[in-house]
């Protein structure tokens, strides 16, 4: 069943249109929202739209290869699957059918340290997961987590920095989600009005794994998802500066990723603390809305970042995204809503159908293009529209 659902969907839009049947509005809003008038969300994406390809034609492309390289590790694929919050609310054992099709498929998957399955769950069905982090406000628990997700056996830690303080998301309150949420006649309302998923993920979660808790924000486990006054830890991160960073870098012995970066300054600095990547990206606009679009700031960047690695998300949705991306210096891509909704509806044979229909496009638009290897994109395969 859940296999033929998978199959109607021609691209990745399509699951974002599944979903929004399937999903209760406060969930579906919390996926698919971001902050404010979602000025940066939509601009994530429009800005891939203002560039335009210049192909090449009579060449020989039938060797093309769509594999890519980064942190000394090749991938099928130039993109991966990026780190979504409660994505075990949305889809039953997101995190895990996410992390188990990014495997069978050979790219890399970044567990949200606001998941709801813990961290050792998730990496004993892929032990090539990465791992987000939030960084806590004492730097005792900074310790303690970075600790835990060694243990664990992760190789690669993605520190998130554009968090300072919780962002209005005031479409989270017109949709009535909150986190943790809270009982009410509406959220009732809302599971009776969509059976599939009240039986399929929510309740079939509470019988066969207990009520979900916020498992990987701490050492410790965190506060379950559904209370009546229990409110999410969110300790303050105003305080936080790059002394924490060098702390980090100092205990953590793997790869290390600043995921964060819009601006040029932050990726020297990240690269002074020894950082070997980081992430361009305006938090899929959830955080301070009117940030510009990644791909705008990807040049700047990019050139700004010496020998770290170069990874983007933000608004990717077609094949022809990743390859402006790349073209415009990123190393690897990031892609996350279409993911969490292709999991929602279908399970892990949507996540598989989704990269398939992601890495066939960039398939065939390399041909198109006239490239035989993704490192022969550069600028001088686009041009400025408008």
């Amino acid at each position: 069943m859940s296999k033929s659902i998978a199959e109607r969907a021609l691209c990745l839009d399509d699951f974002e249109a599944m979903s929004r049947r399937h999903l209760p509005r406060p969930v579906f809003g919390y996926v698919a929202g971001a902050t404010e008038r979602n000025a940066s969300l939509h601009d994530s994406a429009a800005a891939y739209a203002e560039w335009g390809f210049q192909p090449r034609v009579l060449r020989d492309v039938s060797k093309r290869s769509w594999k890519r390289s980064v942190l000394g590790r090749e991938w099928d694929a130039p993109f991966g699957i990026a780190p979504m919050g409660l994505a075990a609310l949305a889809a039953y054992r997101g995190d895990i059918v996410m992390t188990e099709a990014a495997g069978a498929a050979n790219i890399p998957m970044v567990l949200s340290g606001s998941s709801l399955i813990r961290m050792e769950d998730v990496i004993a069905a892929n032990p090539e997961t990465w791992f987000q982090a939030y960084l806590p406000g004492d730097a005792r628990r900074v310790e303690a987590l970075v600790d835990r997700v060694a243990a664990a056996g992760f190789k690669t830690l993605a520190l998130t920095v554009d968090v300072a303080v919780l962002p209005n998301r005031e479409n989270n309150v017109r949709n009535g989600f909150s986190t943790p949420m809270r009982p009410s006649l509406r959220l009732a309302w809302d599971g009776i009005t969509h059976p599939k998923w009240s039986l399929n993920t929510f309740l079939r979660t509470w019988a066969t794994h207990g009520m979900p808790h916020f498992e990987n924000s701490f050492a410790e486990r965190g506060a379950p998802i559904l209370a009546r006054n229990v409110l999410r830890d969110f300790t303050a991160r105003d305080h936080l500066n790059h002394t924490h960073l060098a702390l980090i870098r100092r205990k953590w012995q793997g790869q290390l990723i600043v995921k964060g970066i819009m601006h040029p300054e932050d990726a020297r600095r990240s690269q002074g603390e020894g950082a070997d990547a980081i992430i361009v990206t305006n938090h899929g606009g959830r955080q301070l809305d009117g940030t510009a679009a990644p791909l705008r700031v990807l040049p700047a960047v990019k050139a700004a970042s010496g020998n770290m690695a170069v990874l983007i998300d933000g608004g990717i949705r077609r094949g022809t995204d990743v390859l402006k991306a790349l073209a415009l210096g990123a190393d690897f891509a990031f892609v996350g809503r279409p993911m969490l909704h292709a999991a929602a509806v279908a399970g892990r044979a949507g996540v598989e159908r989704a990269i398939a229909l992601l890495a066939g496009e960039v398939d065939r638009n390399m041909a198109l293009l006239g490239i035989e290897s993704l490192d022969e994109l550069s600028p001088e395969c686009l041009v400025r529209l408008g």
